[in-house]
């Protein structure tokens, strides 16, 4: 992915992981994806050199909840997030609110992640201001205004781990994430998730969030109506 010039360059969404990061440059409505790219690539992109009108940085972390708002402490978080699953010593614990769903998204930190620091300070916005890093999770479900269909599926992939919203209209149905040894797994789950709730995956488009392999798309697009990405 190449970009010439020295002026803004439209937005920039950047997605990191343990095992590497994913961008992704909108310009003029063309949205360009850089695929997984490994972390040592960080020090050589020159697209990490420029100005952007809108960053968003986000960083895969599975363990998370969310908390109605009227129900959430903030000295809490910890013993929130330990209720649904387990929380090492030492681990960060981090809090972030969705207004438009009256919650608040209790997560932790990934441990041994620094690269989400680094691309912060690096890629500034246009007015030379840092954009935080929040959780991917936090993305996909603030995403699902952004999805037109009545039947709204969100769904990303990195370290072994799928994440996957499922909502209704405005009733989100189910906000999880399932370790997985391969995308078949990965896809039982999703599958399994579409039974649960009697959603006809003929007549539903799927949206990703990480680049899918032609395979893996393929497979899904044998299953659900189309395969679209966010």
């Amino acid at each position: 992915m190449q970009v010439t010039g020295n002026s803004p360059y439209g937005s920039i969404s950047v997605q990191v992981a343990l095992s590497g990061y994913v961008s992704r440059i909108e310009t003029n409505g063309v949205s360009v994806s850089s695929g997984w790219m490994g972390a040592d690539r960080f020090f050589t992109d020159p697209d990490f050199r420029r100005r952007y009108d809108k960053v968003e940085i986000s960083v895969f972390t599975p363990k998370f909840t969310l908390v109605p708002e009227q129900f959430f402490d903030p000295l809490a978080a910890r013993e929130l997030l330990s209720e649904v699953t387990s929380v090492e010593e030492g681990e960060g614990v981090s809090f972030e609110a969705l207004p438009g769903m009256k919650a608040v998204l209790v997560y932790s930190d990934p441990m041994k992640e620094t690269l989400s620091g680094a691309v912060a300070q690096t890629v500034l916005r246009t007015d030379g201001e840092k954009a935080r890093v929040l959780p991917e999770i936090w993305y996909m479900l603030s995403a699902l205004d952004s999805v037109p269909e009545y039947n709204k599926v969100v769904a990303a992939c990195a370290d072994g781990y799928l994440y996957l919203v499922i909502a209704q209209g405005r009733s989100l149905l189910l906000c999880n994430s399932y370790q997985v040894p391969d995308f078949v797994t990965a896809e039982y789950f999703i599958f399994s998730a579409m039974k649960k709730f009697q959603l006809n995956l003929e007549m539903t488009v799927i949206y990703f969030r990480t680049p899918l392999g032609a395979a893996d798309e393929m497979s899904l697009y044998r299953y659900f109506k189309s395969v679209d990405y966010l």
